[in-house]
């Protein structure tokens, strides 16, 4: 595996002056970033189908072990605040469990048997999307819970750094970013963590993207939850709707702190026509914006 192996022009970097040892690792990083490109392909397939199959109930699951299930897990639970994606809709299996994620559980990774077992606990099903992140593509708990969910009908995607990986080959979309060897030598929280957490974040904002829930630019369906988010959803209502601050504070109010049903009311619906409209489109801002605008241009 590329990823393990030692690259002779760093075999003496503990005796290196620190500034050059740090400009070795940041263009490693900068590698890992310019390997992703040849994947972009790969990724917006992957989004496009699992944005399909997500439907009105399905979920998004990620499974890793070690620093890969680390990263996995950092991505999937930005969703909710960022795009309002449900927490009953994603689910995270780590291998030695979420107390892996604080707390190295490295031989966790080698459980096959605990990844077909959590795959079946969680019932896994055809409407639901896996995502399995392992740097190296063997990791046999990450390799079995993908191989488990395709039995189960689910839609796989493997996310490594070995070209040929069982992982790859198992996963429906297998997205390979080959970042080669570390700095330090198998230590790939470095450059393939590096491509595991673009890649991560680029196919979940692509999935949510094609989910329908961004519009015009904004995370319209964000949570507010602290003074900065209240800002930037009375910005995002003043934008969209063309109101002051004060019609746009109080339709924020009107509507629980929620953007997108108080950029409908700040256009002139009420809270339950709002609420209906977004029912109705399945939660899609353009889609409901869009129905609220031709609603009132037939009214006029």
């Amino acid at each position: 595996m590329t990823t393990e192996l030692i690259d002779c022009r760093f075999a003496e970097i503990d005796q290196w002056p620190t500034i050059s040892a740090v400009e070795a690792m940041l263009e490693g990083h900068m590698a890992a970033l310019a390997a992703i490109r040849s994947q972009s392909e790969m990724i917006a397939a992957a989004a496009d189908a699992a944005a399909i199959r997500l439907g009105p109930a399905g979920r998004l699951i990620y499974a890793g072990a070690g620093t890969s299930g680390r990263i996995a897990v950092q991505d999937g639970v930005e969703l909710y605040p960022t795009f309002n994606w449900p927490r009953s809709r994603l689910v995270f299996l780590m291998a030695g469990g979420l107390a892996a994620l604080v707390e190295s559980a490295e031989g966790a990774e080698d459980d096959a048997e605990e990844g077909k077992r959590q795959v079946s606990t969680n019932q896994v099903g055809a409407n639901d999307v896996v995502i399995g992140v392992a740097a190296s593509g063997s990791t046999p708990f990450t390799v079995a819970v993908i191989r488990a969910a395709k039995e189960r009908g689910a839609l796989t995607v493997g996310l490594s750094s070995n070209i040929g990986s069982q992982l790859e080959a198992q996963a429906e979309f297998g997205i390979c970013v080959q970042t080669g060897s570390e700095v330090i030598a198998g230590s790939t929280r470095m450059k393939a963590g590096t491509a595991q957490k673009v890649v991560l974040n680029t196919l979940s904002t692509a999935i949510m993207l094609r989910r329908g829930l961004v519009f015009n630019g904004m995370m319209v369906n964000l949570r507010i939850s602290n003074e900065k988010l209240l800002a930037r959803g009375h910005a995002m209502i003043r934008t969209l709707a063309g109101v002051d601050q004060i019609a746009a504070e109080h339709a924020l109010e009107q509507a629980d702190r929620r953007v997108l049903p108080a950029v409908l009311i700040a256009l002139g619906a009420d809270r339950n026509e709002a609420d209906r409209l977004i029912t109705a489109n399945n939660g899609n801002p353009r889609a409901a914006i869009t129905a609220m605008q031709t609603s009132k241009e037939t009214d006029a």
